[in-house]
């Protein structure tokens, strides 16, 4: 039996701060561009307001890049355009920077990190922060086997926990999360069908790197027969997790529900995050408020669970790489809101004089 009380978290997690909220609204109706002008902006900027607790909204200066990497047993029944046991291939990559997300976070300046929780190779073949944390080489097979035995599930969890807190004590403010995984979106599947209470085709999609007809079919499939072996356990997310999921999303799923402890931001990447954050909504209804979903990745199963958490994504580009790629090309629509927000002057006072506005804006 776990010694891990997932209730805690209920009681844990605040939202962020409405009167601040309100504050940040009101100085946003004084500012010289018409309030609702800025689209969306102008609600980023108010609820990263409300999420420092700080009005005006200070930028963010140090966000950075956190993905959680594992193989998933599911892959052996060619339901990934990638081999089974590939993660670590992507993760080498992404250190050695040539994929999409390391392009992108050396450009814009964002430190990533990786952190292994079930990659399945030799853990001496990659650096120590990288495999630390790690809990098991390759999760099980969800179609006919536990994901993780209950131990597992709870080590992953308090890791991503342990994550977290490493991030918000470093300084961290702002986190882009996202996965590297062969078979997570399978995973994922499962697990949003299953809280959803959705049929396997409902939330079966092509991938990262796109699936033909013929792997659809068997991916639909070992989704269908893994949510056979979840719908029993849906009253406990860490079994749940355990059943059908993996050490990886287990630790996202810790890693998501910590941050909104720490009020600690996160922006959400694709389909395997926003599974993982469908079960933390079920640890604590209140943590969806502390995250942001980033974009739209055109996998159905994501579709579902944003809509299901009643999160709209920023931005639709088409963007199916995962790795964080999608997650990181919305950060500077965040960072855009937060200086507008802050640096936009207010409207002078009526009977102000030219001089009295052309010092307001300086003060401003």
């Amino acid at each position: 039996m776990s010694s891990l009380n997932l209730d805690d978290f209920t009681d844990l997690i605040e939202r962020p701060d409405g009167g601040v909220r309100r504050d940040a609204e009101a100085r946003r109706e004084r500012q010289i561009v018409p309030p609702g002008s800025l689209g969306r902006l102008d609600d980023l900027g108010e609820w990263l307001s409300a999420a420092q607790s700080a009005v005006p909204v200070r930028p963010i200066e140090r966000p950075r890049v956190v993905l959680f990497a594992g193989d998933h047993g599911v892959a052996e029944l060619g339901v990934s355009a990638r081999p089974a046991g590939g993660a670590e291939r992507l993760v080498r990559d992404v250190l050695e920077g040539g994929r999409p997300v390391s392009v992108l976070a050396r450009r814009l300046g964002v430190p990533l990190r990786i952190v292994d929780m079930a990659l399945d190779c030799d853990p001496e073949s990659l650096p120590d922060e990288v495999v630390r944390h790690r809990v098991r080489r390759g999760s099980g097979r969800i179609d006919i086997e536990d994901a993780l035995t209950l131990e597992e599930a709870e080590a992953a969890f308090r890791a991503g926990m342990a994550v977290a807190d490493e991030e918000a004590d470093s300084g961290t403010d702002l986190v882009v999360l996202g996965d590297v995984s062969v078979g997570g979106t399978t995973v994922a599947g499962v697990l949003v069908a299953a809280l959803c209470g959705t049929d396997a085709s409902v939330v079966t999609g092509r991938g990262g790197e796109a699936i033909d007809d013929l792997a659809w079919m068997r991916k639909c499939a070992a989704i269908r027969d893994a949510l056979r072996r979840a719908r029993p356990v849906l009253g406990d997310q860490l079994q749940l997790l355990a059943t059908v999921g993996g050490a990886d999303l287990a630790a996202i799923t810790g890693f998501l529900l910590q941050s909104a402890v720490r009020k600690l931001p996160v922006i959400l990447d694709g389909v395997v995050v926003a599974a993982c954050a469908l079960v933390a909504q079920r640890v604590a209804f209140r943590a969806p408020d502390w995250w942001l979903a980033a974009h739209d990745s055109g996998e159905p199963g994501q579709a579902k669970a944003l809509d299901r958490m009643a999160l709209e994504p920023l931005l639709s580009h088409g963007v199916t790489v995962g790795e964080g790629a999608g997650a990181l090309l919305a950060l500077p629509l965040v960072q855009a809101a937060a200086a507008l927000a802050a640096e936009l002057p207010e409207r002078p006072e009526s009977g102000d004089s030219p001089e009295g506005t052309e010092q307001l804006e300086k003060a401003e």
